[in-house]
């Protein structure tokens, strides 16, 4: 079992999913808000590894989704810059487990790093339908998100 550090976005409802799916795996999780967390480039940076700058980005950001942020045409130093100033262009969740640190919640990844087996077989269920759906991201895709502004859900302000 690990004591699991998540940075996510409050509310959103992938974020909610993913810790469940951790905490059912017997994981100790702390949740922060990816949001109001003071980042610096240096720690920010820690997280994304030897990944494509591209892949750091949270595809679900305003700026992203209206094409003002291309990702693919933004160079590391540019794009730490622009995610301290906006952190909801931070790709969800940032986690740390010890020394290691990752970005995004990849099933596969997590299962082999700290495992993602529920400890109880009264969660076997629920965990490998949680694990079934896709995890990365907004959990509403690419679709529409006033239906929930009023309801706080992941809308993105």
């Amino acid at each position: 079992m690990a004591r699991v550090i998540f940075y996510e976005k409050p509310g959103c409802k992938n974020g909610t999913r993913q810790k469940v799916l951790l905490t059912a795996a017997g994981h100790e999780v702390v949740a922060y808000s990816l949001l109001t967390e003071p980042w610096t480039v240096e720690r920010l940076r820690s997280f994304f590894g030897d990944r494509p700058v591209a892949e750091w980005f949270n595809r679900s950001a305003p700026k992203v989704k209206s094409g003002e942020i291309v990702p693919e045409n933004i160079d590391a130093e540019t794009a730490l810059l622009l995610m301290l100033k906006e952190p909801l262009l931070i790709r969800r969740p940032l986690i740390e487990v010890g020394d290691r640190r990752e970005v995004g919640f990849d099933v596969e990844k997590l299962d082999a790093w700290i495992g993602l087996k529920p400890v109880d077989e009264s969660f076997q269920q629920m965990s490998e339908n949680l694990m079934s759906q896709d995890l990365q991201g907004c959990a509403h895709g690419h679709h529409n998100h006033e239906h929930h502004q009023k309801q706080g859900g992941c809308n993105h302000h």
